[in-house]
């Protein structure tokens, strides 16, 4: 099944909340709306209620990126797989919305939104597509961002696992700050030789008169 860019959903409710800068933009049932996206039917079915429920679901989630992210692989599959257990999905043939060349169906499996909360419907859908991942590519591929004003979740699927950040912005920032930390240290050392210099620099001989 290519279920895999269901996990997007995944770091999308993690990412709603930005505790390090204070941000939690999981506030209203139009928040929860936007989560699922326009297309999705599970989304007409929000309601207050939904809002507290996916904050739950939000920290799950979190800890399981952040076991993974500090290489603590059994918690995060444990956490997982207790969402798992807890929102099951509901597996569906589907074909009508993609033809082939000859206008037949296209065939796939989906996650139908039959669960009885919108909350239950989002948590099945993102956790079962963040378990293709996990088990696909490797726990070690699940990061939280490690720019310093940033804890954002994601999913690294590079081909040669380095990715470290969440965004390009984030690794940019990061990557100034670096530069101009190095730049620091390089003028304080240069300012201390100098000084050095300075103070081992015999005297000159005074001249007679």
């Amino acid at each position: 099944m290519e279920l895999a860019h269901y996990s997007d959903l995944a770091s999308r409710l993690v990412n709603s909340e930005e505790p390090e800068r204070g941000i939690d933009t999981l506030t209203s049932v139009d928040a929860v709306r936007t989560l699922f996206g326009p297309a999705s039917q599970a989304a007409s079915r929000a309601t207050e209620a939904d809002v507290q429920r996916l904050r739950g679901v939000r920290t799950r989630l979190r800890g399981v990126f952040e076991s993974a992210s500090e290489g603590d692989e059994v918690r995060a599959v444990d956490l997982l797989n207790s969402l798992l257990l807890e929102f099951p999905v509901s597996p569906q043939i589907s074909g009508h919305e993609y033809l082939d060349e000859s206008g037949r169906p296209n065939w796939h499996m989906h996650l139908a939104e039959h669960a009885a909360t919108a909350t239950a419907s989002y948590a099945a859908t993102a956790c079962m597509g963040l378990a293709f991942q996990l088990t696909d590519l490797g726990v070690d591929r699940l990061g939280i961002c490690q720019a310093t004003t940033c804890r954002n979740a994601y999913i690294d699927t590079s081909t040669n696992h380095s990715r470290r950040y969440c965004s390009d912005r984030c690794a940019t920032r990061a990557n100034v700050a670096a530069y101009r930390a190095r730049k620091r240290l390089e003028n304080d050392r240069s300012a201390l030789s100098g000084r050095t210099d300075d103070t081992t620099q015999p005297a000159t001989p005074a001249t007679d008169r």
